[in-house]
């Protein structure tokens, strides 16, 4: 009898590898005798999703993704998981293991350990560690917008609308600044317990996701254990540890039929918010309510302490948990001293509390290839909060990357503390940051401004020694959900030949090839492409067409990196399928994933009907051919629209 194999392929960025490795697996299994249905997790969405009929048939599953697959629907079916890569070289080798394999559990996996690229074949399921950086970069991730939008709205309340007093910076309530300040406020407050929601979600899917969030408003929430400060973010990346785990645990205990329904939505969340949720403000509470009043206690007994050892430990405890207990106590302990007329210890706090979101934000621009696109947006709005005073800006990256950002941010705010009190700079309202240098507010402007510069240098160069060290690069980054994959690298073996070769120049017309569209935005060269589709005859409709595609782009850019942007849409406006080029030498704006601007544009259309294997196979066919430096290299160089056809062309037909 027949077998019947499903596979599932995606990549980070679903564009040449998720295509290379379902062609390559759909060939494999062809030269095995057996019958094959793949589902790609593309930029394109999820298509050929697999039918209750095919699932009931299947005889195994091959997992080839280097994303988070959930294969709960594939439990009680022999399962291989694998790199996107592994689909590609050994598409043969996987089918066999994922029949010789144990039945599914139906959990959670995430693909191959993208950072060796081990496999564990029978269970698929990824490493221990590599499962905690993803589900920690899951929280980081969800946590970005809510330091951005809190940050900056509060940033641009006190700038606009704030007035310096010797409590601080402060925004008049119930004026418009005052609720803009409110807003940013409220942002702020979800931020802590958002990263522990996402952190708990990426470890034990739905059943995580409450526990997180409610646990991460206990690690934030003082109160409740006697703490003025809180346990700061990393309370919450504690408690979303803490929460993921013990929800996954209650999760794999065996339970009647008739209680399994009401496992997730019910007993999974309530059971593990009371014991997290117990345990830390019961277990850890304590000892963060402790640590808070030692550290009052001990630096009220330095005030006598040389002003450069006392600048030392206030910079460095400024800047070790971004507005946690330990960053509280010395905040709270240099604006208690400004009524007594010491406004120097407030001056060291108000230098040092700057420099972890500048610091950072230097590093990802002087280290641009070390740092996801994400990472650098966060540093881009962490230089903006920096300005403010505004220490949380850094936390996204600290988070991310805690060994080594977090010692950088240490010596660095430690270094500026120092300086600041050796210059003898004062800060006379309880707020730090350039911006109560430029209000007036800071005795030594210079002095603080040097103090500062000093400081954000030696956090952005320690910072990327560490992660250069660490081999925490671009390189490693790029297999984890946040960073973009390389979709265009030269390939260091060849690719075996797809299951049905396809010439690209069936479905490219001269007519549709712009060599110089410069002076257009985006929106403007997917209609002048699409109105290239109508004068060869393969699109009928070009608005249908336009706002297809440009439905997709809402969905996430369809630029790939390295220049290249491939657009696409499946739409009954389009007659027949059809390809479109456009060269933009000065380059275009297209969000890509890189941050570059575009210059190589491909713009597909296939009709509603045909949008499964028809769009798959010119897809991944344009991608085998982009993945090729001289097929780049001649699309530069092209002088007519043949070139580039041929260009297309020629590495597919040398298979």
């Amino acid at each position: 009898m027949t077998k019947h194999i499903l596979a599932v392929t995606a990549c980070p960025t679903g564009i040449a590898h998720t295509f290379m490795a379902a062609e390559n697996l759909e060939k494999g299994a062809k030269e095995l005798g057996y019958e094959i249905s793949v589902e790609t997790h593309g930029s394109i969405g999820v298509e050929n999703e697999f039918t209750a009929e095919q699932l009931e048939q299947a005889d195994a599953v091959v997992i080839a993704a280097d994303t988070q697959i959930d294969t709960s629907r594939f439990a009680g079916i022999p399962l291989v998981s694998a790199s996107v890569a592994s689909g590609i070289k050994d598409p043969k080798g996987l089918i066999r293991r994922a029949l010789e394999s144990a039945p599914s559990a139906g959990e959670h996996h995430a693909g191959a350990d993208a950072t060796s690229g081990r496999t564990d074949a029978s269970a698929g399921r990824p490493g221990v560690m590599q499962v905690a950086l993803k589900a920690l970069l899951s929280g980081v991730s969800h946590m970005i917008p809510f330091v951005v939008v809190g940050g900056l709205l509060i940033a641009l309340a006190l700038s606009l609308g704030g007035e310096t007093t010797a409590e601080g910076i402060q925004v008049a309530e119930g004026t418009f600044w005052g609720h803009l300040n409110a807003l940013g406020g409220l942002s702020f407050s979800l931020m802590v317990p958002i990263l522990s929601a996402y952190i708990a979600y990426a470890i034990a899917d739905r059943p995580g996701l409450a526990p997180g969030m409610v646990t991460g408003m206990v690690a934030v929430t003082g109160e409740l254990y006697g703490s003025e400060a809180g346990a700061g973010f990393l309370g919450g990346i504690l408690t979303g540890f803490l929460s993921g785990v013990v929800a996954l645990g209650i999760k794999k205990i065996k339970v009647h039929k008739y209680i399994a329904p009401i496992m997730p939505i019910i007993i999974i969340p309530i059971l593990t918010t009371v014991i997290v949720g117990l345990f830390f403000i019961v277990v850890i509470g304590g000892p963060v309510a402790g640590l808070f009043a030692f550290l009052t206690e001990w630096l009220s007994g330095m005030q006598g302490t040389s002003a450069i050892v006392l600048g030392l430990i206030l910079g460095a405890m400024v800047a070790s948990d971004m507005g946690g207990p330990i960053n509280k106590t010395a905040f709270l302990f240099g604006g208690g001293l400004i009524a007594t007329g010491n406004a120097g210890p407030m001056g060291m706090v108000a230098a040092a509390i700057a420099v972890p979101p500048l610091g950072v934000g230097l590093a990802t621009i002087l280290g641009r290839s070390v740092f996801t696109k994400p990472e650098k947006d966060s540093g881009i709005a962490a230089l903006f909060m920096g300005f403010f005073g505004i220490t949380e800006g850094a936390i996204p990256l600290a988070a991310a990357r805690p060994l080594q950002v977090i010692p950088a941010n240490i010596l660095g705010g430690a270094v500026a503390g120092g300086l600041a009190g050796v210059l003898g700079v004062g800060d006379h309202v309880m707020h730090g940051g350039p911006i109560v240098a430029v209000l007036g507010a800071v005795d030594n402007v210079l002095g603080f401004f040097l103090s500062l510069a000093v400081g954000l240098v030696v956090t952005a160069g320690v910072a990327l020694l560490l992660i250069r060290l660490s081999g925490r690069g671009r390189e490693q980054a790029a297999a984890t959900p946040e960073a973009p994959e390389a979709p265009v690298a030269e390939d260091p073996e060849p690719v075996t030949a797809p299951s049905k070769t396809i010439a690209l120049r069936e479905y490219m017309k001269p007519e549709a090839v712009l060599l110089d569209a410069d002076g257009l935005d985006r929106d403007a060269l997917i209609r002048r492409l699409a109105e290239c589709g109508v004068g060869t005859g393969q699109i009928g409709d070009v608005d249908d067409v336009v706002t297809s595609a440009l439905a997709r782009e809402a969905k996430g850019t369809t630029g790939v990196g390295d220049g290249i942007a491939i657009p696409h849409a499946k739409t009954a406006g389009v007659t027949e399928p059809f390809i479109a080029f456009a060269r933009v030498p000065a380059g275009v704006e297209w969000n890509a994933l890189d941050g570059e601007p575009v210059t190589t544009i491909f713009l597909i259309g296939v009709p509603e009907a045909q949008a499964g294997s028809e769009h798959l196979r010119i897809l991944s066919a344009l991608s085998r051919a982009l993945l090729r430096k001289p097929v780049r290299a001649a699309l530069d160089e092209a002088t007519m629209p043949e070139d580039v056809i041929d260009a297309l062309e020629g590495p597919i037909a040398r298979r």
